[in-house]
């Protein structure tokens, strides 16, 4: 009785499995299957994992070639759904974006992502924050101020990193995990820290400032295929012990 229970538990949630990747599948949003959503544009290439996150606003959301938007993004234009933003795009992103699962994208006012931006997951980039000039009146119901935002291209942008109104990153800024990020950050630039502050930068004469603490990484040999790579990757380790490979320390002696 017991290997049928678990026969029938195994056959299930393999079904429940193949059902789930099916769902994924025929949910992603392209340019081809955009599904429920009149985006301004989809790029060549560009794929929303399902399940999406909220999307509203997005006859004003541009979306570039070659983009990776992960699960339960949330990509917004406008302070609610069916209003009139104007003839221009409210949310860009550019080519070959990232938008790790969990992140969010609120743009209420111009929002700005340059090409080849990675985010990892639950970032939260945002145009609009509330105030609180009235001390007598709840935050939540003081009306926002809003501010544009841009995100210079090959920028990278660590997990949970929050981006406020009126940020201005340049190209290639690496923000730290967890950083709050406001103002203006040059190119070049690694940011840390709530809120975020300059903590490496690229000098033009002397390098990285202060210098780098780890090696430079191995670049892959031209003319390396993905396929050589692969088979590399199943070749046993010299060190761990086992293939032809392995380093006998009595054959030393």
């Amino acid at each position: 009785m017991r290997s049928l229970r678990n026969t029938f538990s195994s056959l299930a949630s393999r079904a429940v499995h193949r059902a789930w990747r099916a769902a994924q599948r025929a949910g992603a949003l392209t340019a081809e299957h955009p599904g429920p959503h009149a985006f301004r544009r989809i790029g060549t290439g560009t794929r929303l994992a399902f399940p999406q996150g909220t999307i509203f606003g997005a006859p004003w959301i541009e979306l570039g070639d070659h983009c990776v938007i992960g699960q339960d993004v949330t990509l917004t234009a406008g302070m609610m759904p069916d209003l009139d933003l104007g003839p221009d795009p409210v949310l860009t992103l550019g080519n070959g974006v990232v938008l790790g699962r969990g992140s969010h994208v609120i743009a209420d006012t111009d929002v700005r992502v340059g090409d080849d931006v990675f985010c990892g997951p639950y970032v939260y980039i945002t145009s609009t924050n509330h105030s609180y000039d009235d001390p007598e009146l709840p935050v939540g119901k003081q009306w926002p101020r809003t501010a544009p935002v841009s995100i210079g291209r090959g920028s990278w942008l660590g997990a949970g990193a929050v981006v406020l109104p009126g940020a201005r990153l340049g190209r290639n800024v690496v923000v730290a995990a967890g950083a709050v990020v406001r103002g203006e950050v040059p190119d070049h630039a690694v940011v840390a820290g709530a809120p975020a502050r300059v903590v490496r930068r690229l000098d033009p004469e002397e390098g990285w400032q202060p210098p780098l603490r780890t090696p430079p990484p191995v670049p892959v040999p031209e003319g390396v295929t993905p396929e050589q790579l692969l088979a590399l990757a199943e070749l046993p380790h010299p060190h761990d012990g086992s293939g032809p490979g392995t380093l006998d320390p009595a054959a030393d002696r």
